[in-house]
């Protein structure tokens, strides 16, 4: 009688198997949740119906984006326990922005070009807009953590462009903090935000400053990067 796989000897095979070796071909990771992640998707992408496509998870990506930024604005002009809608929010930007390309790779349908410009896209969109759902919310001076937010959210996108750009790898991760770090800990500080009222602009500010440096940390290596490519390239011309 052939021995029944045990539950977490099933996850490690697919987390080994073939599916996330085509799911995840396409990206390096190093996000501190890359496993469980990985594992998580893994799961999902064999579970979409044949129905829905990668443009479809794309717009429910963006629909939780909107669901963030509408739970500030909810919370400004009724009560604070709007903020916790932003959880669903997140969940569901989760849920579309991470499948939507490994849905196509899974599929054997990738179409990189066309999927990297529209994710760039959706994604500083995205941003704008919960910028502007905590604007929103804010008062004062507190308003320009909603601006800064952006800003630096936007100059990390840059950089990731520009690691690209020089080094042909695309991450989307800036050491072990990526898009999913980023939603726990922004959803993690609206949870703080109702239990303590005023606690947000004081996360927000820590957000932005710690968003700055590590701007600022990983442009510095990628310039260092391009100097050593480029006196790379010199020495081969010579």
């Amino acid at each position: 009688m052939p021995e029944k796989k045990s539950h977490g000897s099933t996850l490690k095979s697919l987390f080994n198997g073939e599916v996330l070796k085509n799911v995840f071909a396409d990206r390096a990771r190093t996000n501190l949740l890359k496993k469980q992640e990985q594992m998580a998707i893994s799961w999902l992408v064999k579970r979409i119906p044949p129905f829905i496509t990668s443009n479809m998870l794309t717009g429910i990506g963006f629909f939780g984006n909107v669901i963030v930024a509408s739970s500030f604005i909810l919370a400004t002009f009724s009560s604070r326990l709007f903020l916790l809608l932003g959880l669903i929010g997140f969940l569901i930007s989760w849920f579309g922005d991470s499948l939507d390309g490994r849905l196509a790779y899974f599929r054997n349908i990738p179409r990189k070009n066309y999927g990297f410009t529209l994710d760039i896209t959706i994604d500083w969109i995205s941003i704008i807009l919960i910028g502007f759902g905590y604007m929103f919310y804010a008062e004062g001076a507190w308003i320009l953590l909603g601006y800064g937010f952006v800003v630096l959210y936007g100059w990390e996108m840059i950089i990731a462009l520009i690691r690209y750009k020089i080094t042909g790898k695309y991450s989307i991760d800036s050491g072990k903090l990526g898009p999913t770090e980023v939603r726990i800990i922004v959803g993690l500080i609206m949870i703080a935000e109702v239990l303590l009222p005023g606690s947000l602009n004081y996360s927000a500010c820590f957000v932005v400053v710690v968003l700055f440096f590590v701007n600022v940390i990983d442009t510095r290596h990628l310039l260092r990067v391009a100097d050593e490519i480029d006196k790379q390239e010199r020495q081969e011309k010579t």
